[in-house]
């Protein structure tokens, strides 16, 4: 859904100049952040990748299009919202915003799918090897010290049995760092890629 509204001040124009001074730089966390975009036909032509044939609604953006929109929410928070606020000056530039918003989530929903399935893998392969290391621990510990003979030194089988208690917790530490502080990153592009996905749009005309 758009919302157009018609405001008192000028309107940054260029596509890669954001008045970052007044946003990001004062607030380091915002809350609500706005993404301005604009349907100037010079400027909306630098938002796709040139080679790309499609029709506009399909078209691949640009990497410096992506950069540009990851850059505007370098300082957003979890709980931050995303608004697409697009500036035209004509009617037919205006046609132009549907096929561009829907460009735009189309890309972060495919990226948001990439990033979870990058997420599932990750999960898959630190379970598998936390079982495996859990396996190799419950050989290391309830079979190995019955194997030792019990008219050996008793120092040499209390040495081998606290040298199988080290390497127990080498084998384990590894899948519980994994598990503990590596998770959170996934979560995170995820989550961006999800309200970059459903922002909401704002229309703006330009004064004339």
């Amino acid at each position: 859904m758009f919302r157009q509204v018609n405001p008192n001040t000028v309107f940054i124009k260029d596509l890669f100049v954001w008045n970052v001074s007044d946003t990001a730089m004062s607030k380091p966390l915002l809350k609500k952040i706005n993404i301005f975009l604009s349907l100037e036909q010079d400027i909306l032509k630098g938002y796709f990748n040139p080679q790309d044939p499609a029709p506009l609604y399909k078209r691949q953006l640009s990497h410096e299009f992506e950069q540009y929109i990851m850059t505007c929410i370098r300082s957003a928070k979890r709980s931050s919202e995303f608004t697409y606020k697009i500036s035209y000056s004509n009617e037919s530039d205006k046609e132009y915003a549907e096929p561009l918003c829907y460009a735009i989530r189309r890309h972060f929903s495919d990226s948001k799918t990439i990033s979870t399935a990058s997420f599932e893998k990750f999960k898959r392969r630190t379970y598998m090897l936390l079982f495996t290391s859990l396996s190799i621990v419950l050989v290391c510990q309830g079979f190995l010290p019955l194997l030792l003979p019990k008219e050996d030194d008793h120092r040499l089988s209390s040495g081998l049995i606290n040298s199988l208690d080290v390497l127990c917790w080498v084998i384990l530490w590894k899948p519980i760092e994994r598990l503990i502080f590596y998770w959170n990153p996934f979560l995170k592009e995820i989550s961006i890629m999800n309200r970059l996905e459903k922002a909401n749009v704002e229309l703006i005309e330009l004064e004339k």
